[in-house]
């Protein structure tokens, strides 16, 4: 790692020489993990977030085999470091997990000489993060020594107490983002809920009271048939591709235009609602504020006359839409089949209620995109605070005493 000036009072330490670096365990050949709980909890990386461990999905070492991989174990003190799979992840386990079996596919930091969070926050910041970028882009299994992690350099103030200080900011500022997270699934849980209410017919708005009809999706919205080579329109046309729309919240992630394409392409307008129709389990869905272009894996659906658009938008959000979608053809590469999806069934209001229920909806959509660029907000923040406080270009000043 390229030398970094840092301030009086501060030391650049290789990470080994903080603590003692150990690698994790695999189970004994021919035994595997279970489900059902035992003593004995196992750490995976795929269980392994940036400062936590999730534990909704925590596997267990049998009994019987417990003592043979007791040596390898991670307690609440230790800090773990991914080194096969996804490379990079740091934390430590949460109280609970203390004194987990550790996989073979992560190492550990223990004996720690300096704060443990502090510790943490160093090896999740750019530079270390940088150079393990750098290893991933070598093989097509890269794998992080551990003697590559042992010479680690970290900038470190000697005194504990700042180094306390500077985690405890990192610290508050992950509560925060946590808080906003947690806010977020609230929020969505509560939009599915009035989805299910309001596009079903069991609750109705104020002032609407006739029967809805029975019908068909068909009945509502249709893909647009009309195709074109991006060469036939001017290279400013924009194109949506299928990754830029994000999973399940209906948002274009990117933006870009025909200038470079070259294959047929479907025409869309304003209020056209795009669906992915390859992988339909994705659910990736966006409602167009522009004309453009996008790729045939994706269906353009028009609303028929008299049909809200966003109503549309919010029908196809379903989870009985996304079943029907699913109902694909091929196996490798599943697509979505109109002669299935058109036939999916569904009550239908009024025009005049498909506009107020699709309101109410994209109110909800509204408040959980405010709150998702105040996470990415936050999130900005924190890398901000990082680069500064880790390198001591910015100090925290010392807490007075009380008297």
């Amino acid at each position: 790692m390229r030398a970094t000036a840092i301030p009086a009072g501060w030391d650049m330490c290789a990470v080994e020489s903080l603590g003692m670096v150990r690698g994790g365990k695999r189970l004994p050949k021919g035994r595997s993990l279970q489900v059902t709980p035992t003593p004995y909890p196992y750490v995976r990386v795929t269980d392994m977030r940036p400062g936590d461990v999730e534990l909704a999905a925590i596997a267990y070492v049998p009994e019987d085999v417990a003592p043979s991989i007791r040596a390898y174990r991670i307690f609440r003190d230790d800090v773990f470091i991914s080194v096969a799979g996804t490379l990079g992840i740091v934390g430590r386990v949460p109280e609970q997990l203390s004194g987990a079996n550790l996989t073979e596919n992560a190492d550990r930091i223990t004996s720690i000489k300096c704060d443990v969070d502090y510790l943490m926050y160093s090896l999740l910041n750019e530079p270390i993060q940088r150079e393990i970028d750098a290893i991933r882009t070598v093989g097509a299994q890269p794998k992080l020594a551990l003697g590559r992690i042992k010479q680690f350099q970290i900038a470190v103030p000697r005194a504990r107490e700042e180094q306390r200080r500077i985690a405890g900011a990192l610290r508050d500022c992950d509560e925060y983002i946590a808080a906003v997270v947690r806010l977020i699934t609230k929020k969505q849980a509560i939009k599915q809920g009035m989805m299910q209410e309001l596009l079903t017919g069991r609750t109705r708005l104020p002032g609407f009271t006739r029967n809805w009809v029975p019908g068909t999706f068909e009945e509502l919205a249709s893909p647009v048939k009309d195709r074109t080579l991006p060469a036939q329109v001017s290279p400013d046309t924009p194109l949506v591709e299928l990754d830029q729309i994000e999973s399940a919240t209906g948002r274009l992630l990117a933006r870009s235009t025909v200038t470079s394409a070259t294959s047929l392409k479907t025409r869309f307008n304003v209020g056209d609602v795009l669906f992915g129709k390859l992988r339909a389990y994705l659910r990736k869905f966006w409602i167009a504020d522009t004309s453009g272009l996008c790729t045939t894996e994706i269906w353009a659906f028009r609303s028929k006359p008299g049909v809200s658009g966003e109503f549309v938008r919010f029908i196809v959000e379903t989870d009985g839409f996304i079943e029907a979608a699913s109902g694909a053809y091929g196996t490798h590469m599943p697509r979505s089949d109109w002669g299935t999806v058109r036939r999916y069934e569904l009550l239908i209001p009024e025009p005049e209620e498909q506009t107020a229920i699709a309101s109410v909806l994209m109110d909800a959509d509204r408040e959980v995109q405010l709150l998702r660029a105040r996470l990415a907000k936050a999130r900005d923040v924190k890398q901000g605070m990082m680069q500064e406080l880790l390198t001591g270009r910015t100090r925290l000043p010392a807490q007075e005493a009380v008297a």
